[in-house]
């Protein structure tokens, strides 16, 4: 799969997209959401395949529903 379709980067790229959006850091947002900033990171550089339950963490933390987060 050619890299700009792959689905980890596309969720990635919008999840820093959201997180800049909340003027939220890695870590705050990490904190808020009770996952690791490494975490966060490795997501964000599509180097995670997240589960549900983090996207639902994830856009708990960031005020959104979690489909915002699957949006290209």
């Amino acid at each position: 799969m050619p890299r700009k379709e792959d689905p980890k980067i596309l969720f990635g790229e919008r999840l820093k997209k959201l997180r800049h959006q909340a003027n939220l850091s890695q870590e705050s947002l990490a904190d808020a959401a009770s996952l690791d900033r490494t975490y966060i990171s490795s997501c964000e550089r599509g180097k995670r395949n997240i589960s549900l339950i983090n996207i639902c963490r994830i856009a708990s933390a960031l005020k959104v529903l979690p489909d915002e987060l699957l949006k290209r």
